[in-house]
């Protein structure tokens, strides 16, 4: 479903990824992990469109999509959810989840059904849907950016670190969630900084560090490889340090 053959971005002259190739599969979960800064967030904007690339093209249903526009990009099937969700604070819960249906020209009836889908995903943004956007909790936040994607009824959902910053509880939802959309067919491309996690759910995965793809394959043998437990004893350990000093 998604080709990336040979991709370099640069942020003017710094080289944020050097050619980085890798495919996601129809019906797939793959997720991309890796340390801070190490591009996954460039890698996401770029297929998006979002960013420009510097070398390299991008292939999603064997169409070249490299360096086209955005709303031309979630046309063709592509949804992203942006790392910090960018919902509209101000608009109600309803209306934020109609602006992802806006540019897809979708007839009434898809529409609908898909915010039934939606509802049936996330009872709590039914509960909740004239209820302003920015009065919503992190993690009520988080669904309601994941629904206004999936309200443009993509093929594959881009998805940037989904459970930062939440509770437990709303990150086992979520994740619930994702299972459950793939269940039904949707395709995901993950970048999560809960490594298990993503991996857990995830049929295969990428290892992405300073811009370059160092490890790939099933998600299953590359939780047990050395650069993957070395990856998670250091943010174990960043963690502990984080929580030794207080802050």
């Amino acid at each position: 479903m998604l080709r990336i053959k040979k991709l370099t971005v640069h942020y003017g002259p710094l080289r944020a990824l050097k050619e980085i190739s890798l495919e996601v599969k129809r019906g797939e979960v793959v997720a991309l992990i890796g340390p801070n800064r190490a591009g996954k967030t460039t890698l996401l904007c770029t297929i998006s469109g979002i960013l420009e690339t510097t070398e390299g093209r991008v292939f999603f249903q064997e169409e070249d999509i490299t360096n086209l526009n955005p709303h031309k990009i979630v046309s063709r099937g592509i949804g992203h959810v942006p790392q910090g969700r960018h919902i509209f604070p101000t608009l109600s819960v309803l209306d934020n989840l109609m602006m992802g249906a806006y540019i897809t020209r979708k007839s009434k009836g898809e529409i609908q059904g898909n915010l039934e889908w939606i509802y049936e995903l996330f009872p709590i943004l039914k509960e909740r849907k004239e209820q302003r956007a920015g009065t919503l909790s992190g993690g009520e936040q988080q669904m309601l950016a994941i629904g206004r994607a999936l309200m443009g009824g993509p093929k594959l959902l881009l998805l940037d670190e989904p459970s930062m910053g939440l509770a437990p509880r709303f990150t086992e939802e979520i994740f619930a969630a994702f299972k459950e959309m793939n269940r039904r067919g949707l395709t995901l491309f993950i970048v999560e900084q809960e490594i298990h996690l993503s991996l857990a759910i995830s049929h295969r995965g990428y290892l992405l560090r300073n811009g370059r793809l160092i490890k790939g394959g099933p998600s299953s043998s590359l939780i047990e490889s050395h650069e993957v437990k070395a990856l998670c004893l250091g943010e174990d350990m960043s963690k502990y340090l984080v929580q030794r000093s207080g802050i």
